[in-house]
């Protein structure tokens, strides 16, 4: 029997290794048009730009930095165009996107294209929306307490949100991984679990099928009455995406986690304590299991060895007592993207690495 819909994980999310040229390049192998690149240099010190379709390549909201709370900008050098099998960039001297001689990774989510407006809530919104992946991207203006539509079809799961027009922190909201909506952890920190209302207001209901709320006031970015916002919707999908929380053991032979599938990329942060967020993927490492080459969204630090996790072909194992992924007691969340689905559709059954 069929364990997913989804056998080609890769045609939704994928890892493409590039190294930077400081010229214009069209970087393709991509497998997809995607509309969500998020890039890293692995090798100097940079923080992480995010850009989407939705936003636009070169828009004057185009460009947001996972590691900092600075608004959105207009960049002419970073990511100039979506392209039919991935991205083209422009000559960065900013040493991002596109440096000279740089070793350089882009994590690619694909959504719907350009985006189109969504009346579900009770202000309109502009949603590019994948209901087989379970990913959207939705951008509004935030004025007092809203509804958004975000276009998934169902409850999301995760929702990660950042204040485009001012100075805000990036906040991951779950009600699942963090306890309730109110709940959050900060994509540009270090924070243990917090409590606001800029995903849940406590006159407004809980994300639906259909809409989740934001909370101008909370968001308040430079105290503007207006915030243009974005914010990336993950809904689970199995044999595809498994996001949860589990629990360290303090050694060496750490918890197994079942996710259904063979990871492409696992992001995990602990939630218990301060601590950064580490994020593993199966293109950086090329050798047999373990993983262990980490990169922090936080940080514009470099990649740094010694992570110690099995990618397996129906979850993943921790093999480190580092206390970033395996202090004992400590809890901690994770997302988790597939390379190979346990059992497609096609009944081909995944293999361990």
């Amino acid at each position: 029997m069929a364990y997913t819909t989804i056998n080609k994980p890769s045609e939704y999310f994928n890892t493409k290794l590039y190294t930077g040229t400081s010229s214009s390049q069209s970087i393709t192998g991509v497998g997809f048009q995607p509309d969500m690149v998020w890039v890293k240099r692995r090798d100097g010190v940079a923080h992480s730009p995010i850009q989407d379709v939705v936003r636009g390549a070169t828009s004057s909201i185009s460009y947001i930095m996972s590691g900092v709370t600075a608004g959105a900008s207009s960049v002419s050098d970073a990511i100039t165009s979506f392209d039919s099998d991935g991205f083209s960039l422009g000559a960065d001297s900013s040493t991002r996107s596109n440096p000279s001689g740089g070793s350089m990774v882009s994590w690619n989510w694909k959504a719907n294209g350009a985006g189109v407006s969504n009346t579900d809530g009770s202000i309109t919104s502009t949603v590019s929306a994948n209901t087989v992946s379970g990913f959207s991207i939705v951008t509004y203006t935030n004025q007092n307490v809203n509804t958004i539509g975000h276009g998934l079809g169902v409850v999301p799961k995760v929702l990660i949100g950042k204040c485009l027009s001012g100075a805000s922190a990036w906040v991951f909201a779950s009600a699942d991984l963090l306890g309730s909506w109110d709940k959050y952890l900060l994509l540009n920190s270090t924070n243990a679990t917090g409590t606001d209302s800029r995903f849940f207001y406590p006159s407004s209901a809980a994300p639906t099928s259909t809409v989740f709320s934001s909370d101008q006031s909370a968001w308040s970015a430079g105290g503007s009455a207006t915030e243009t916002m974005v914010a990336y919707c993950f809904a689970e999908k199995k044999g595809f995406s498994k996001f949860g929380k589990y629990t360290g053991n303090g050694n060496a032979d750490g918890p197994f986690i079942y996710t259904g599938f063979k990871p492409a990329l696992v992001l995990v942060k602990e939630t218990s304590a301060i601590d950064n967020w580490i994020l593993l993927d199966n293109k950086r490492d090329t050798a047999p299991n373990p993983h262990k080459l980490a990169l922090f969204p936080n940080l514009a630090d470099a990649e740094a060895g010694d992570y110690l996790t099995d990618f397996l072909s129906n979850g993943f194992k921790i093999r480190s007592a580092t206390g970033s992924l395996n202090t004992s007691s400590a809890t901690y969340i994770y997302m988790a993207f597939a390379s190979e689905p346990l059992v497609g559709t096609n009944n081909v059954p995944a293999t361990a690495r």
